[in-house]
């Protein structure tokens, strides 16, 4: 490609890093990327040595926006669980359709299938950030762009985030999720980043502008036994109350993020929607999507370290 794509969020956050793993994927394959991060640090130096042009920059800054939107035909957008994502999905809108943008591939929350209606609805939005992903798909939508929007449930991380050091400290887990038989949809980051980089590096256009991605479809009991089989041994889940979660991990979440989780942990545990896996990582890549266990597996190591950012203190 003549033109570099850009990637927001290149430097990576605390969990699923999707903006940094787009760009070793693009970078792997010969792709010309530019890396766009909010400040110049020890990321964005290595990313530069890995071969990405960095481009600094605020997404709530229109200027900063339009000069990394320079001769970029194709970008990916990803924006962090805080405050302002619908101010920050009108400037780059705005500033990728004044810069003749193709494709943005935007990564948004699962909002569900054609066939549930209710659960598409702006009204009956799990949180108030899920609610935000919606009105910003649509904001893309009017902007005309060629937005596709990847819409994924909670990550593996999130898991392996919420509950590493309580496994760690005494082979259990702390959390809001019910008796054991509410059902948690996941997916993993990975498989989110591999999707959007293929589209991004497809010569044509995707055939569709939502791409709906739902790896696994396990209750709270099977996915702690799930966790026990990749460790080799037995995890306990205790369920606690709201109030109890919210305050073990305050001091680690934003107050956004908080309010995020907290009302998807009451709209998991409360809902009777019927959920099945999509096939579209598989329909995407050509590869089948990652497994809980397999990610258990192969971050059975970090699982076992203490500390990770909104996993709870010992109850």
């Amino acid at each position: 490609m003549s033109h570099p794509i850009l990637v927001t969020g290149a430097a990576g956050g605390q969990q699923g890093s999707t903006g940094r793993l787009v760009v070793g994927l693009l970078l792997a394959q010969g792709i010309s990327v530019r890396a766009f991060v909010h400040k110049l640090d020890a990321r964005s130096d290595e990313l530069r040595r890995q071969g990405a042009e960095i481009a600094e920059g605020d997404l709530l800054n229109p200027a900063s926006v339009q000069a990394a939107l320079k001769d970029v035909k194709r970008a990916y957008f990803t924006y962090p669980v805080a405050d302002r994502l619908l101010e920050a999905t009108a400037i780059f809108s705005a500033m990728a359709r004044d810069a003749g943008v193709e494709l943005v591939v935007n990564n948004s929350q699962f909002q569900g299938t054609s066939e549930d209606p209710l659960f598409r609805d702006l009204r009956h939005a799990p949180s108030f950030r899920n609610l935000q992903h919606r009105v910003a798909d649509r904001i893309f939508d009017w902007a005309q762009v060629g937005t596709v929007h990847i819409q994924a449930p909670p990550y593996y991380e999130n898991v392996r985030a919420l509950v590493s050091h309580s496994v760690a400290a005494q082979d259990t887990a702390f959390l809001p999720w019910g008796d054991g038989d509410a059902v948690i949809p996941l997916a993993g980051a990975e498989d989110v980043a591999r999707v959007a980089a293929t589209l991004l590096v497809n010569p044509g256009l995707p055939p569709k502008n939502v791409f709906p991605l739902l790896s696994e479809t396990l209750t709270v009991r099977e996915i702690f036994e799930t966790l026990g089989r990749a460790l080799g041994r037995p995890i306990r889940y205790v369920p606690i109350t709201d109030e109890q979660w919210a305050d073990a991990v305050k001091e680690h979440l934003k107050p956004h993020a908080l309010d995020h989780l907290s009302h998807l942990w009451q709209y998991f545990r409360n809902s009777k929607e019927q959920r099945q896996a999509t096939n579209t990582i598989r329909e995407v890549t050509g590869r089948n999507a990652q497994t809980l266990e397999e990610f258990f597996r192969a971050n059975a190591q970090l699982m076992a370290a203490k500390g990770h950012v909104g996993s709870a203190k010992t109850i």
